[in-house]
């Protein structure tokens, strides 16, 4: 079952979703060649905490014995998603660099996601975050009202798939609100099994499209949390928190 939020909760995620966004526009201005992904994880936790919230991801995974360290999770090239920030991973020139955040804001999550270049990077880096950032809103101008769900995971795959990458099948979008990952499961590909419910006004989802260069196949890294491309092919990642709405989609980590 899907929740649907109440006007007084999405007033809420609205909120929080404005300040997640204003923080990832700050880190934005951070990533440079040289700089280590612990910096921009302290700089993160920083300003989270400025804006009257607490990290998502911080302590996630306690209760499996495994929690993650950090505030964002910070990957770069073949990593998908999910790596663990580190005084000794410095940025270089060439790099693409996904950072994924989550923040709970008067008890309601929000999570986004943003890849970046850092300095000049390759033609194929660079066709690689278009496309995905292009995908999320393709997948979003499939959603409204009365729709399937899985229209969302058809235009999506259709647009990565047309432009010649490929979308990952193991790791997928979700519900989000009271906790960072709600029901339902929502998948950047078509299938049959997932996605089957009407759009409804109240449900919020957090939508993320991750697409790799070569194949859809991943690996988890030694830390057990880090996804990485089978092949060590270049990956993107891009997604926001959005509010299904009696006029549309209303994305509310965008900036």
């Amino acid at each position: 079952m899907v929740p649907i939020k109440n006007k007084n909760e999405i007033k809420i995620l609205k909120e929080g979703g404005a300040k997640l966004a204003f923080i990832m526009a700050e880190l934005e201005k951070a990533v440079k060649p040289g700089v280590s992904t612990m910096e921009i994880d302290d700089l993160a936790e920083k300003l989270i905490y400025k804006e009257k919230g607490t990290p998502s991801f911080k302590g996630y995974g306690s209760k499996e014995g495994n929690p993650f360290p950090s505030t964002i999770c910070a990957s770069i090239n073949e990593e998908i998603v999910h790596g663990i920030p580190s005084d000794e991973i410095i940025l270089k020139k060439g790099d693409i660099f996904k950072i994924d955040i989550g923040m709970k804001y008067k008890g309601m999550h929000t999570d986004m996601a943003r890849t970046f270049a850092v300095g000049k990077i390759s033609q194929k880096k660079k066709k690689i975050i278009d496309v995905v950032r292009e995908s999320f809103y393709e997948g979003v101008d499939a959603m409204q009202v009365g729709v399937k769900m899985n229209e969302y995971s058809k235009a999506v795959q259709r647009y990565v798939e047309k432009n010649g990458f490929s979308v990952v099948r193991d790791l997928v979008g979700h519900g989000i609100g009271y906790e960072l990952h709600e029901d339902p499961q929502i998948p950047n590909y078509f299938n049959k099994n997932y996605g089957n419910f009407i759009l409804k006004p109240g449900m919020v989802f957090a939508l993320e499209p991750m697409i790799n260069a070569g194949t859809h196949r991943i690996l988890i890294g030694d830390d057990e949390w880090v996804f990485v491309t089978a092949d060590k092919s270049v990956s993107a990642h891009w997604e926001n928190t959005v509010i299904i709405t009696q006029n549309g989609v209303e994305i509310i980590t965008d900036y």
